[in-house]
Formats: C-alpha cells, structure tokens, sequence
C-alpha cells in the first residue's frame, strides 16, 4: 500500500508541474504577442518618420561662408 501512495504522490507533484508549466508557457506566449505588436507599431512608426525626414526641404537661407557681409563692413 506504501508504494501506491508514493505513486500517486508522485503523480500529484508530476501534475502540478505540468500545471505550473501550461500557465508559464501561455504568459510567455502572451508577453511575446504583446512585444510583436509593439515592434511592428514601432516599425509602422519608424517609417513614418522616415518619410517625413525625406520629405523636409533644405532651407532657402544660404550658409554662412555664402552670404554677403551686410554693407556696413
């Protein structure tokens, strides 16, 4: 009779191990699902701003070494 209580013992802890197991794999799977949508968030983003990068103008305004001292010099 001892040795069917070990087995059953066994069975039990083997049981909750899994159980534990289940919950832990569906949180990773979750925590995973969330970092994906936020990566392709990110990359929707990124992308947005690149095209807005592109799409500035140079200034009119001429640089320093190519503007004419102003008449009082």
């Amino acid at each position: 009779m001892k040795e069917i209580e070990q087995l059953q013992a066994r069975i039990d802890e083997l049981e909750m191990k899994q159980a534990f197991q289940e919950q832990t794999i569906e949180e990773l799977n979750q925590a995973l699902t969330e970092q994906q949508f936020l990566i392709d968030k990110m990359q929707t983003q990124l992308k947005f701003m690149v095209g807005k990068v592109k799409g500035i103008e140079p200034s009119n305004m001429a640089s320093e070494s190519e503007e004419t001292p102003p008449p009082h010099y």
